[in-house]
């Protein structure tokens, strides 16, 4: 399906916005209550790891869990993950993106994320030869997802079946303790990749003005 120009300038500051300073860094979109990005900035403590999550009560046992084990290379954040990312990242800063058993919108394919203006962005800010990985339950998902990445973005990647032992998300535990097929694609960033975002500075919490 056709992509539109996603609108990065009209987005709104998220709620208590906080600028992060231009570092290389990781980032998981969506980390639910933080079984991921725990084990994560455990077994990378060189990396750093920013986990975003929208849902109050998920952000808060992510914090709690966090504020028990400790990683100082771990930033926990509660905000949209759209507006998150106009205002904070900066071209080319991001390691690696983890979007970890997302809602796969059975009633809204275009909320998808490879069927969304908005992943265009989140490339610009992937630095050359970072990666995206996508993790789904849902095989039609990941299937659309392939056929976006061949048809509209045109990026190389890897698709893998998820091992039965792994355990990186409680979707993840549960999907696969039920004999569910999980799947990931691995998306991987050339060094001529271009987009049209690629000299867009973050807004650093501005909001739009009222002539936009």
């Amino acid at each position: 399906m056709p992509i539109r120009q996603f609108q990065a300038h009209r987005m709104h500051a998220p709620r208590d916005f906080k600028a992060i300073a231009d570092e290389p860094l990781c980032v998981e979109i969506g980390a639910g209550k933080g079984k991921h990005a725990l084990l994560f900035s455990r077994e990378h403590p060189n990396q750093k790891l920013i986990a975003v999550e929208r849902t109050r009560e998920k952000f808060l046992a992510m914090q709690k869990q966090h504020a028990i084990e400790g990683q100082q290379n771990l930033e926990p954040i509660n905000a949209d993950a759209l507006p998150w990312v106009v205002h904070s990242l900066f071209p080319k800063q991001v390691e690696q993106f983890f979007i970890l058993y997302p809602n796969p919108e059975p009633h809204n394919p275009a909320q998808r994320w490879l069927n969304m203006p908005f992943f265009e962005f989140l490339l610009s800010r992937l630095k050359t030869d970072g990666t995206v990985t996508l993790a789904s339950n849902i095989p039609s998902y990941i299937d659309e997802a392939e056929q976006q990445l061949l048809q509209v973005w045109t990026l190389p990647f890897v698709k893998e079946k998820i091992p039965a032992t792994s355990a990186r998300t409680h979707f993840e535990v549960k999907y696969l303790e039920r004999g569910e097929l999980c799947q990931q694609l691995v998306i991987t960033k050339p060094a001529d990749y271009q987009t049209r975002f690629d000299t867009f500075m973050p807004l650093q919490g501005q909001n739009p003005s009222k002539e936009d």
